[in-house]
């Protein structure tokens, strides 16, 4: 087992392709193509970084040497091309009380440990289980992200001057909501006159030279907070190294863990459609973790995939792994070397820039099929898009997935009847033809079906237009044998899988045709190991 771990581990941390250039071919417009959107990228996650600094409670530069480590490694070696990682809103909610109650250094240790987990998600290959999210939530789960983004942009339009309490005046509400307005018209004019700048990287600069030329008085990165700072530097959490310690810190580990891989792994598959690329999911959650690990010790927050921003450098025409090195690299420039420039970019074309990211991002053809898938699936897509806006994404996706489950079952359990009918083969002989599956949903309506007073002294079940799927299932099957033996009655049972044989007849009253039964295998010999599946 440990052999196979490892060999798991070290197929999962080499990257399919080291070469970046794998599909595009290397050619001057694709490098460019893929520095550009690097390049605003990096721009749209200067203020972001910042506020979720602030939400977690932390100093900005945690925030952003957390998007630049996070972002750095995972574009290296994450599972999908194409995707940005960085300090996130979802992750930041859950760090404030543990910031709050014990500082900023069992943060650091939390990370570190959440890095551990990712990775032990990741070598034992349980990404794979993202396969299970229905169609519905992806869709609930990508409108309710558009609306996050779009209110997460409205704290934009607060004054600074007040802490973020109070709105911007009339004057420049006015001049704010034009800047956004005309970042938005050049992003989407842009693709119509050249392709050899990304429109968001247009918006972007037209509207911040714009501002700074004429000398407009708007609110800019540079008050939110300074983002000036050297490089980070190695930091071994300074926490007691006990059990208390441990205690405090695994249930904010798991959490973080568990949201950062939900939202990473949505993130890919998103990506993965647009781009046309299927996998990784395994070599992801081992790429999230390892950068995580390292950001713990270099003093960042930690992060995940962002939607937002790989959004962003997807739909500016980035699809390899340089945009996102290149991102991670522009913002260490920007934290180093170029803090007074960038801290002058006005937050209206970045607000603009985000609102096209929303109106990108939400599925429009999910409001014309309300009313032509089933009514279940209509239902799941408000739930989950509800719950992603009300709490946390990673909440809405278990949310939907358990109510698509449970909505799926209850389906099924309504399928199972029986097509009764007189024995051809053996005289006087009633056979129940079952149809459809038997499992722990359908048991008690399979249990109805048998009309045991009124019934010959022969009973056939035959399961040949039925599957046998659980325990539940064998012990309904022995119910309804018991009630024929203490009936004085026969009953046998046809088309049953071989593995269901050595669960059935350690009870001496079923009588099991062996003759054409199918090869599938659904029960485990847990009965038999238990005794569970004892005689009546």
């Amino acid at each position: 087992m440990k052999r196979a771990a490892l060999a798991n581990f070290a197929k999962n941390i080499s990257p399919p392709n080291l070469s970046i250039m794998q599909d595009e071919g290397w050619s001057v417009p694709r490098v460019r193509t893929e520095l550009l959107s690097g390049l605003t990228v990096a721009l749209a996650l200067v203020p972001e970084a910042v506020a979720f600094a602030f939400v977690a409670g932390v100093h900005p530069l945690v925030g952003l040497y957390a998007a630049f480590m996070v972002g750095l490694i995972t574009a290296l070696i994450g599972g999908r091309p194409g995707m940005i990682s960085g300090a996130t809103g979802a992750l930041a909610v859950v760090m404030v009380a543990l910031v709050a109650d014990h500082g900023v250094e069992y943060l650091f240790a939390t990370v570190v440990l959440m890095g551990i987990l990712q990775i032990i998600a990741g070598v034992m290959q349980w990404g794979k289980f993202i396969r299970l999210v229905p169609h519905p939530v992806m869709l609930g789960f990508v409108n309710g992200l558009a609306i996050v983004i779009f209110l997460a942009q409205l704290t934009q339009f607060k004054d600074p001057a007040s802490g973020g309490a109070e709105w911007l005046g009339n004057a420049s509400m006015l001049l704010m909501l034009g800047l956004v307005g005309l970042t938005m018209l050049i992003i989407w004019g842009t693709p119509k006159i050249t392709s050899v700048i990304p429109a968001p990287l247009a918006g972007i600069g037209i509207v911040a030279i714009l501002v700074i030329a004429l000398g407009l008085d708007v609110p800019r990165v540079g008050d939110m907070a300074s983002i000036e700072g050297g490089l980070p530097a190695f930091h071994i959490p300074l926490v007691p190294l006990n059990w208390e310690t441990f205690q405090i810190i695994l249930p904010y580990s798991v959490i973080l863990a568990a949201i950062g891989l939900i939202e990473s792994l949505l993130t890919l598959n998103l990506v993965g459609e647009i781009t046309g690329k299927r996998g990784g999911a395994s070599q992801e959650c081992i790429a999230q973790g390892a950068s995580n690990i390292v950001t713990g010790f270099f003093g960042g927050m930690g992060g995940c995939a962002m939607i937002g921003q790989s959004m962003i450098n997807v739909k500016s025409g980035g699809r390899t792994r340089i945009a996102g090195i290149f991102a991670a690299l522009c913002l260490l420039l920007f934290i180093v070397v170029a803090s007074p420039a960038i801290e002058q970019i006005p937050l209206a074309a970045l607000v603009g820039v985000m609102f096209m990211v929303v109106i990108g991002t939400f599925a429009w053809n999910s409001l014309k099929i309300m009313t032509k898938v089933p009514l279940m699936d209509a239902f799941v897509i408000v739930l989950v898009t509800v719950v992603t806006v009300a709490t946390d994404l990673a909440i809405a996706v278990v949310v939907g997935v358990i109510v698509s489950a449970l909505a799926y079952a209850w389906n099924n359990a309504r399928r199972i009847h029986a097509v009764t009918r007189e024995s051809a083969s053996d005289k006087g002989a009633k056979v129940y033809e079952i149809n459809g599956p038997l499992f722990f949903g359908s048991t008690e309506g399979f249990v109805e079906l048998f009309d045991v007073e009124n019934d010959p002294d022969a009973v056939i079940v035959d399961f040949q237009f039925s599957r046998v799927v659980d325990q539940s299932a064998l012990q309904a099957i022995e119910t309804i044998a018991g009630k024929y033996e203490d009936a004085g009655k026969k009953i046998t049972l046809r088309h049953l899988s071989r593995d269901c044989h050595g669960l059935l007849t350690r009870a001496g009253h079923l009588m099991i045709d062996s003759s054409d039964d199918p090869e599938y295998e659904v029960a485990v010999d847990y009965g038999v190991r238990t005794g569970v599946l004892g005689g009546h």
